[in-house]
């Protein structure tokens, strides 16, 4: 098996794959940057609530249509399938870049293009993640999966400051339009794609009870079910850096748009140097998803004390890093260790645990920001952190992190 950090890169799909994905999340990151910018300064009196509800709007659907996504995941053409997801999000995010810049922008049209572009997104994630083994195969699979990562998250050193650049220079609106123009990078590379390289897995069977067999395949694998509780707790609570690093850049540290695009930009610093590791990695082991966790909970810690901008940069740094190599290393494990017809339906499921707790700990996050304070806000991504960590443990003393025979 060929060995090496960047060994996915030597395929041809994999290449056009890589290359259209980084112009999309470039735009991905200017979006989310100008978005939660837009709600916290112009839409409302800096309301963390606010950008809190945005998020449970976006994620929520992760959660709400999870039988579906994964199902359509298993069952239908992916490549097909991403062309469509990723063509709606584009005509979304031109949509909301229009009413922007046409200045009738309202608060209620974020909420409403959240929850639609949150929906789109829903049924686009789990493709996304299985497609990555039709590109490599199996055998690289762990490696594709974290170079996705690195490119996501190199482009989030990228996409917030120039969000922050733009929004400076000609305002809001722009962002999301160069958003919109970003998707046609990703969908070309979609139609560039050598079909006929493609690792081809079996589809799911039409047949009753399609929606909840994920559901049933889950529940008889405790390793599974471990690394779910674990993103539950760190997705629901953790994973709300919009809401922790706009508060503290503008509440705490009073910084203005440039410099809350650059703390974007410093955490990715964190989240490309996890995606790295996890790439050199030959194979993902659940001692770094529990190491992680715990990791995860200390920077946490760090960044609600630190005294200044530069220190709380630094905190954001391990955070990332610690996010990244939980998320990776969980999404390789379940995959490997998941029977490609069920792919789908597992991978759909991690996401909506994942990112379906949003609608719950995002508005709670927001609420304690607002009222407590930013820095209260980052003590519970720290209590997630930990408590992922006590799972972890639990799960590994008493032998249930190893997979056993499916049921």
């Amino acid at each position: 098996m060929a060995t090496g950090a960047f060994r996915s890169l030597r395929g041809v799909n994999y290449r056009i794959w890589a290359a259209g994905a980084f112009v999309s999340n470039v735009g991905t990151w200017v979006q989310r940057t100008a978005q939660d910018w837009l709600v916290l300064t112009v839409l409302t009196r800096h309301s963390a609530a606010s950008v809190g509800l945005v998020m449970g709007l976006q994620f929520g659907p992760q959660l709400l249509f999870l039988p579906w996504t994964g199902l359509a995941a298993d069952r239908f053409d992916q490549r097909k399938l991403l062309i469509v997801t990723q063509a709606a999000m584009a005509v979304l995010a031109l949509a909301l870049g229009v009413l922007t810049v046409t200045g009738v922008v309202r608060l209620w049209h974020v909420y409403f293009f959240a929850f639609l572009f949150g929906t789109a997104a829903a049924f686009d994630a789990p493709v996304r993640q299985t497609f990555v083994a039709a590109l490599v195969g199996d055998a690289d699979l762990s490696n594709a999966v974290a170079l996705n990562s690195t490119s996501f998250n190199a482009a989030r050193m990228i996409g917030p400051a120039v969000s922050g650049i733009l929004i400076a220079a000609v305002g809001t609106g722009w962002a999301f339009l160069a958003n919109g123009v970003s998707f046609v990078a990703m969908l070309l590379s979609l139609l560039l794609l050598r079909t006929g390289d493609l690792h081809v897995t079996p589809r799911a069977a039409r047949a009753r009870g399609g929606l909840i067999e994920g559901f049933r395949y889950v529940g008889n694998r405790p390793d599974l079910l471990t690394m779910l509780v674990m993103l539950f707790l760190v997705g629901t609570f953790g994973l709300n850096f919009p809401i922790f690093i706009s508060t503290m850049a503008v509440s705490v540290f009073h910084a203005d748009a440039r410099g809350y695009g650059l703390l974007s930009s410093i955490m990715a610093i964190g989240t490309v140097g996890g995606a790295l590791f996890n790439a050199r990695s030959a194979a993902p082991r659940f001692t770094a998803l529990a190491g992680s966790a715990a990791v995860f909970g200390v920077g946490c810690t760090l960044a609600a004390v630190a005294p200044s901008y530069w220190l709380f940069g630094a905190a954001l740094v391990a955070i990332g890093v610690a996010a990244l190599i939980l998320t990776n290393t969980s999404n390789s494990l379940m995959q490997l260790s998941t029977e490609p017809a069920m792919r789908g339906r597992v991978m759909a499921l991690r996401i909506g645990i994942a990112l379906g707790g949003t609608p719950i700990g995002a508005p709670i996050v927001g609420w304690v920001a607002d009222h407590l304070g930013p820095r209260w806000a980052l003590g519970l991504g720290a209590a997630s952190g930990y408590a992922a960590a006590i799972v972890a443990a639990f799960a590994m003393t008493h032998g249930l992190h190893e997979r056993g025979p499916d049921q």
